[in-house]
């Protein structure tokens, strides 16, 4: 399989909390639209130095992570990131990558919102299953030897 791009929006939950609860006009929060490569193999989104200085995302940790490479490095940890692609939204963490590096849309905002890669179209889709909505599994069934 290929690489995996998705158009994903970017949002500064901050700014939204701040709408919603009216110290900010809608159309001050800021947001963005981005090219995101989804990435199975990470966990968490990554995003970049230029994209954190845009959207003003609060620092709040260091975080370290481990490379491809298996080099280990320590990142910035933002708060707050909304995520948006189609009728999904998650609100994560993000670790900040230095200057324009690739942002990575990792494993759990993916679960979270309940999309897939489509292997065929490779591309990412809104699960089949559940189209109007996100549905997570709280746990894990088991069915026992009289089922």
């Amino acid at each position: 399989m290929g690489l995996v791009h998705a158009e994903i929006e970017l949002i500064n939950g901050d700014d939204l909390a701040l709408a919603r609860r009216h110290y900010l006009d809608q159309d001050e929060v800021k947001r963005m639209w981005v090219t995101a490569l989804v990435d199975t193999g990470s966990y968490m989104l990554c995003i970049n130095e230029n994209i954190q200085e845009q959207l003003q995302l609060p620092i709040v940790e260091k975080r370290k992570g481990q490379l491809a490479n298996g080099e280990i490095v320590e990142y910035d940890v933002v708060s707050s990131v909304e995520l948006r692609f189609k009728n999904r939204r998650t609100i994560c963490n993000a670790m900040v990558l230095p200057g324009d590096s690739e942002l990575l849309l990792g494993a759990i905002p993916l679960e979270d919102m309940d999309v897939l890669i489509h292997p065929q179209r490779q591309e990412l889709i809104v699960n089949p299953d559940h189209p109007y909505f996100a549905q997570m599994s709280l746990k894990s069934y088991t069915p026992t030897a009289s089922e």
